[in-house]
């Protein structure tokens, strides 16, 4: 066991952690960020080593895992199944006991969460989940950052990590591994997601992996989600993986992009918010995405200060 750590902790869905480790995260996030706006050198994971595992294709995470842990001191070690034994005979558990003894971390990138339920079993570091066909945690901690980063910070910049608490987030598009985490979320953070999908597209509480059906609400009626909500967010409409499928999804997803009059039902000072990448004209109209309410580019920023956040965590527990 890593010097810091008192027990080996991994990040595997939204709801691994509690309200009070996310209140400490956002703020450490909001400290880390400036040190790298301010150009000030912080390097508390030097000679530490993350894995990156590719499964599937990736740009903001291959990016912000890679780029925030060289800024934080450590080294990257990037694999995919065409360059490992990953996409081979070797079974996966052994390649997580052999993995876990050469690096610090490891962040996965895959398809079922089960994939990286077992590698996580038999790794002897921390699992951090890139994605899976079910879960984006590190996703969503950048969006509820830039939530934060956005409507709960102080001109003095004092942030309030609890200032989502009680407002409405829209989810407009696939019950998707980013819906199923957005309905994680607000179980732990105490806010309601308002969820419009077409039908056969809807959220499985049960996948989802939720207690409190009272976190979301479901709606028929896209415009009727997003009535008063706080932040607005929306997906692709066929993500990795479902690409069989693109053109059943075009024609059912037709009436749930987000456009100028749906983010008029909004709040005026609602957000609107996109995982990326995007495609303007479909789930999202250019209007939106490009326009003043749109945060999407520091929404994509915030994905490396938040796994910065997040790794120095994982390795180091709480600082100070």
């Amino acid at each position: 066991m890593k010097p810091g750590m008192s027990l080996m902790r991994h990040y595997l869905q939204f709801k691994d952690f509690r309200a009070e480790e996310y209140a400490y995260l956002f703020e450490r996030v909001a400290t880390i960020k400036r040190r790298f706006k301010n150009y000030e050198k912080y390097q508390p994971l030097v000679d530490r080593t993350l894995a990156m595992i590719f499964e599937k294709a990736s740009t903001r995470t291959r990016v912000s895992f890679e780029a925030g842990m060289y800024q934080m001191g450590g080294s990257v070690v990037h694999l995919t199944t065409g360059d490992s034994q990953l996409g081979r005979a070797e079974p996966l558990e052994d390649s997580a006991r052999v993995i876990s003894r050469m690096v610090d971390l490891v962040m996965i990138r895959t398809f079922e969460q089960t994939k990286i339920e077992r590698f996580a079993a038999h790794s002897r570091v921390p699992v951090i989940n890139g994605l899976t066909n079910e879960y984006h945690p590190c996703q969503i901690l950048a969006d509820i950052y830039t939530y934060i980063e956005q409507r709960g910070t102080s001109a003095r910049g004092v942030i309030d990590p609890d200032c989502l608490k009680g407002k409405v987030v829209a989810w407009v598009g696939d019950g998707n591994n980013m819906a199923n985490t957005w309905l994680q979320a607000a179980e732990i953070l105490g806010f309601t997601v308002h969820v419009s999908t077409p039908s056969g597209y809807e959220v499985d509480a049960k996948v989802a992996g939720i207690n409190n059906r009272d976190c979301y609400k479901v709606f028929k009626d896209p415009m009727e989600a997003c009535r008063g909500a706080d932040l607005v967010t929306t997906d692709v409409w066929t993500s990795m993986g479902y690409e069989a499928e693109n053109e059943t999804r075009r024609k059912a997803f037709a009436d749930w992009c987000v456009d100028a009059e749906m983010m008029a039902l909004a709040r005026p000072d609602a957000l609107f918010m996109h995982c990326l990448p995007a495609h303007r004209g479909e789930e999202v109209s250019a209007d939106v995405i490009d326009g003043p309410q749109s945060v999407v580019w520091d929404e994509a920023e915030n994905r490396m200060h938040v796994q910065k956040a997040l790794m120095e965590y994982l390795l180091l527990g709480r600082i100070g």
